[in-house]
């Protein structure tokens, strides 16, 4: 007993020193250039600014096509520099980026808007350039016309090869290099690295090349698209690179985490009420998952914003979660009259399942939008893969070690836990019908309001300028406006000469300059110029200039998104079904998922909320959350078939049964996560409101659908909506009786 209590205290101790090293690490950081301080975190255009860089396009007859094609390239050039960056079309003949997390525009500038990032070099200037000298390319990216990955099947073996294909002017270098370099190498060059090293076989004149010798069609497919990026495919000529204010204005960020610190004192009382000594130590290993949360997003280098708010207020959620899933078991063995040793560990173990499931599901959805989404999708995706797996880790590891250190050191009285007394069971099958009703009417109301709106405001949704594009309008003052006084000076009077509201109004400030950037969907010329006559009578404005913009999120972004999340969705319902032995249960998830989905949908298309960034992020968000709750139900569903076979149990009692025991659990835990986001929603920014709200009542239609949709539907596909009788001990009562061990 001496040495498990002194493990007990050891551990107590170990905890609280790598608890006080973390927390010092993110509060000041380690050595001099305070390494882990939460200050480092990269925070996007959005929370924080970034750098604004404007290109031209040399070329004169750029089809809209090149100038798409070379957008989404240098979107992809951007995401080595941050995945919250944003590339768009300015006016007829220009491209912008902005990139957070940087401020000097010069280190940049020099690789990102040049075709050279992707080289030709033969084995003579690869020479010198490995050794640091100056050297000469043979071919660069502008040369290239395409790269594709295919199948060369001109041999007695098939074989995975890259085609190439040059413009006029690349066709004649390669012709002259590859003529003066037949037996060796021509090294390809991405970005001042070797991607490939091809042997140059004979002269090649037609303009079109074939690089063979891939092991397989992945490693094919990755270099031609190395080479397509690399090849930009109009020049680009630099005309101004600043430094721009945060979209979401100043106070965003500090407002996010003073609601975050708040919402999370709130949990930590609401966990301590409702299980006690449990709850208490819950709220302490909460504290050290988000310094863990915040070390890892230091590590990650990832950009932190709103969309990566939002995956970490989902982790965090989700963190409540397993701990609330394993305290209830530990109040239900208690209840049963278990002792407190043998309910911890019994607790613990039957969570275990529940708490693996419902996280590797999310995870699922986590690494496909990484893998697959670019912008703020990717970063949205990194901070919720970190979030589930630390949430994991806290609730399975420290909260296990330090309830089990508590009751070795005498917590050992079952008044410190709770009991939980059996639930009564109700009639949620029954309730489905009703449920079933409203959920299709809430949807058809907001699938009917799309025609009605687009026939009063040409636009089925309110489409914000990520979406649709807008009008740029650069402002230069008579004098420095910081955020504030813009927001507070500048903005309303904008906003009443366009018409519309400050909340569809981004504004950023330039750094070391009179200049205040506002951008607004977009505005017609009437518009225009009541803006530009405002600003003129009511401000001493030096230089006026506005300009159309093109969409922050790209057609590719957004079919990258459907895409993620369709794949996303089927490997989920793959998961379910391979762990639950049975399809119908990620049939019925999945359903039930793309009902909060519609949902939520219906609360964009009737209220008439700004489509952009945040309603991706909700959606995302949605997506993760939904199926967590989901998940915990048919764990008990299958946990239940094997418990209460053999008694003659229908399976609509089995459902009933198992949405009563774990009613409690999805209140408790949609009680935290809208706490959190609630929070956020008064404290917030006239933007983050907006998620918030939409986000409440994702929750909300989450855990309607977990209790009232998933286990009602599951109930449907196992009997056939209750008519089928087989294996049924009496044809009265319409329900399927449960003979065999399932």
């Amino acid at each position: 007993m001496k040495k498990a209590k002194r493990n007990s205290v050891l551990t107590i101790l170990i905890f609280i020193v790598a608890l006080a090293l973390g927390t010092f690490t993110t509060v000041s950081g380690l050595g001099k250039h305070h390494i882990g301080a939460a200050e480092n975190i990269i925070l996007g255009l959005d929370l924080a600014g970034g750098v604004s860089i404007t290109y031209e396009i040399e070329e004169e007859d750029a089809s809209a096509q090149d100038i798409s094609d070379t957008i989404t390239r240098l979107q992809r050039r951007v995401d080595t520099y941050s995945t919250e960056g944003n590339v768009y079309q300015t006016g007829s003949n220009r491209i912008s980026i902005e990139i957070p997390g940087v401020s000097d525009a010069g280190k940049i500038l020099a690789e990102l808007g040049k075709p050279g990032a992707l080289e030709f070099v033969d084995l003579n200037n690869y020479q010198r350039f490995a050794g640091g000298d100056e050297y000469e390319a043979c071919v660069s990216g502008s040369d290239v016309k395409n790269a594709v990955a295919a199948i060369d099947s001109s041999g007695t073996v098939k074989e995975n090869v890259v085609q190439l294909a040059f413009n006029e002017e690349g066709t004649k270098k390669f012709a002259e290099a590859t003529a003066a370099n037949v037996g060796k190498q021509i090294f390809i060059l991405y970005d001042g690295e070797v991607v490939s090293a091809p042997t140059v076989q004979t002269a090649i004149n037609g303009g079109n090349a074939i690089i063979n010798g891939m092991q397989d069609r992945e490693e094919a497919e990755k270099l031609a698209e190395t080479i397509r990026i690399g090849a930009l495919p109009v020049t680009l000529k630099e005309l101004s690179s600043n430094e721009v204010g945060a979209t979401l204005g100043k106070d965003a960020l500090s407002t996010t985490l003073k609601a975050g610190a708040i919402g999370l004192a709130i949990v930590a009382i609401i966990m301590i009420v409702l299980y006690k000594l449990p709850g208490f130590i819950s709220a302490v290993a909460l504290v050290a998952y988000v310094v863990l949360t915040l070390l890892c997003l230091n590590g990650f280098n990832a950009s932190l914003t709103l969309p990566g708010l939002a995956g970490i207020v989902l982790t965090i959620g989700m963190a409540v979660d397993a701990n609330v899933i394993i305290f209830t078991r530990i109040q239900e063995e208690l209840g049963k009259g278990a002792t407190v040793k043998a309910a911890i560990d019994s607790g613990f173990n039957k969570a275990l399942s529940s708490i693996l499931d419902s996280n590797i599901t999310t995870l699922i959805a986590a690494v496909v939008l990484y893998i697959m989404g670019i912008g703020t999708i990717k970063g949205f995706a990194l901070t919720l893969g970190i979030g589930i797996v630390l949430s994991m880790f806290t609730a399975l590891v420290v909260t296990k070690s330090l309830l089990k250190a508590a009751y070795a050191l005498g917590a050992k009285d079952a008044k410190l836990y709770g009991k939980k007394k059996e639930a009564k069971v109700s009639g949620y099958v029954k309730f489905s019908r009703v449920a079933y009703i409203i959920s299709f009417v809430v949807i058809a109301a907001g699938i009917i309001a799309l025609p009605v709106f687009k026939s009063k405001t040409d636009s089925m949704l309110n489409f914000s300028m990520e979406f649709t594009g807008g009008t740029s309008m650069t402002v230069d003052f008579g004098e420095h406006y910081d955020l504030e006084r813009a927001e507070d000076e500048l903005l309303p009077v904008v906003a009443d000469a366009a018409g519309v509201s400050k909340s569809e109004l981004q504004v950023q400030n330039v750094k070391d300059s009179n200049k205040i950037v506002f951008k607004s969907s977009g505005l017609d010329n009437d518009q225009r110029d009541k803006v530009e006559d405002a600003l003129k009578s009511s401000f001493d404005v030096k230089e006026f200039e506005m300009e159309n913009i093109s969409a922050t999120i790209g057609s590719e972004m957004q079919r990258n998104a459907i895409v993620s999340v369709i794949i996303a969705t089927v490997l989920m319902l793959c998961y379910i079904a391979i762990r639950f032995s049975d399809v119908k249960f990620g049939a019925a998830a999945v359903i039930a998922l793309l009902h909060d989905v519609l949902v939520v949908f219906t609360v964009y298309s009737i209220g008439r909320l700004s489509v952009g960034n945040t309603f991706i992020a909700c959606m995302l968000t949605i997506v993760g959350y939904s199926i967590n709750a989901t998940i915990i139900i048919f764990d008990r569903i299958r946990e239940n078939m094997n418990v209460m076979t053999g008694k003659n149990e229908t399976y609509e009692n089995i459902v009933n049964t198992s949405i009563s025991q774990t009613f409690t659990r999805t209140i408790y835990t949609s009680l935290t996560t809208f706490v959190m986001v609630l929070v956020l929603y008064i404290l917030g920014v006239t933007s983050i409101k907006e998620f918030a709200l939409t986000l409440m009542c994702g929750i909300v239609c989450g855990a309607y659908s977990s209790v009232c949709v998933t286990g009602p539907l599951w109930y449907m596909f196992k009997t056939k909506g209750g008519k089928n009788e087989k294996n049924s001990g009496s044809k009265k009562g319409g329900k399927k009786q449960i003979t065999e061990n399932v």
